[in-house]
């Protein structure tokens, strides 16, 4: 056996240190690709979008082509509620009902960027269930304190004109409240079931200003007008109570007969062309009924027997009324409602700050009354 030996002064051989290990390198962090999906969701919507204003534009544009014309049809567009058909209630049957709601104060006026008005709205559910032969009958549910008094007359005459023209009947059916101008609208139907608690009547005309001479005395304000008659500040709220001529009161006072006049005839020539229609089994007016048309409101029990409602009972009594006046074993129940778009929001989105109001919720919906305005209204009453 070899043996090694060292000699004195001599050093011993170096000895080779292991090999030292490096860790693995970390992975690469992985790049996170939810803002390319964002980008293509968005990119998708964005391209459904134009798609879709694309298809309505074409759509729009051969429709006002005239073919007669060598198609040298302008451009325009379609104005007026667009309409869809609503099925509230499918029997199966072939026949149905149309429901016409008349909800709130009766105005004429746009509200909240509305494109069309609830005069407008009703006008068109009444032309398209006229055209559609299919609708044999129409329920109006009432549930309005009244309104304006153009736009409440406007109604009434699509209720009119709506039964001469097609034949078919329209069922009031009163709900909560149907006072002053959403009696007015009831009157001329063929048929008035009301509750036996729905607050109705109201028969008259209001007019509304404000005099405000007296606060403006108090801070210090005097008016200064210079007008070309000496009516022409008629209604104004500036002048105090003893500068108003009294021929201006009898004028006032004048118009609003007048138009209290044309309330009363409504509701005569209406109830009485409904009786002769009814025979027996609906009511006609009581004999001294204008003595009740004073302003005051009445029950739908007290309307009933006074003869200014037909039937007590809910909605659902006024369509099986509907279907015995029209003659159907069974109706499917329909509505018409507004029907929006795409092209709706870009609208709103296109419009103006200045647009915008802000709503403080009271908790009720008080009527904007307009001065020197008259109205079918039972503003005590209004939801």
């Amino acid at each position: 056996m070899e043996t090694t030996s060292f000699s004195l002064g001599t050093a011993p051989p170096l000895l080779t240190p292991p090999p030292v290990i490096a860790p693995p390198p970390p992975p690469k962090p992985r790049r996170s690709r939810g803002w390319m999906i964002a980008t293509i969701i968005l990119f998708v919507l964005l391209a459904f979008s134009v798609f879709v204003i694309f298809t309505q534009f074409i759509s729009s544009q051969f429709n006002t082509l005239s073919f007669n014309d060598g198609f040298r049809g302008g451009i325009t567009r379609e104005t007026g509620p667009r309409l869809e058909e609503c099925m509230l209630e499918d029997h199966d049957a072939a026949s149905k009902i149309a429901v016409i709601r008349v909800e709130g104060t009766i105005t004429d006026q746009r509200t909240d960027g509305a494109d069309n008005s609830m005069v407008d709205v009703i006008r068109a559910q009444f032309d398209r269930a006229k055209k559609d032969h299919r609708v044999k009958a129409v329920v109006l549910k009432v549930d309005s304190p009244g309104g304006e008094v153009l736009a409440t007359d406007e109604i009434k005459k699509a209720v009119a004109r709506f039964q001469e023209d097609s034949g078919k009947p329209v069922i009031c059916s009163m709900g909560s409240l149907a006072a002053s101008g959403g009696y007015y609208i009831s009157a001329p139907c063929r048929w008035i079931v009301a509750n036996p608690l729905t607050i109705t009547g109201s028969i008259g005309v209001l007019l509304q200003t404000w005099n405000y001479r007296g606060l403006m005395d108090k801070v210090g304000l005097m008016p200064v007008t210079y007008k070309s008659g000496k009516f022409k500040d008629m209604l104004g709220g500036e002048r105090s109570t003893n500068e108003i001529p009294a021929e201006e009161r009898v004028m006032v006072q004048g118009l609003i007969d007048e138009t209290y006049q044309q309330f009363k005839s409504v509701v005569a020539e209406g109830r009485k062309a409904a009786h002769e229609k009814n025979k027996k089994e609906g009511h006609a007016l009581v004999a001294d009924w204008a003595n009740y048309a004073d302003g005051r409101v009445f029950s739908g029990s007290e309307a009933c027997k006074l003869g200014f409602v037909d039937q007590l009972g809910d909605f659902r009594d006024a369509v099986k009324r509907a279907k015995e006046i029209a003659g159907l074993p069974s109706a499917n129940l329909v509505e018409y409602r507004e029907r929006y778009d795409i092209s709706n929001f870009l609208h709103l989105l296109g419009q103006s700050a200045s647009s915008h109001t802000v709503k403080l919720d009271l908790g009720m919906e008080l009527p904007k009354l307009q001065a020197g305005e008259l109205y079918f209204l039972s503003p005590t009453f209004v939801n």
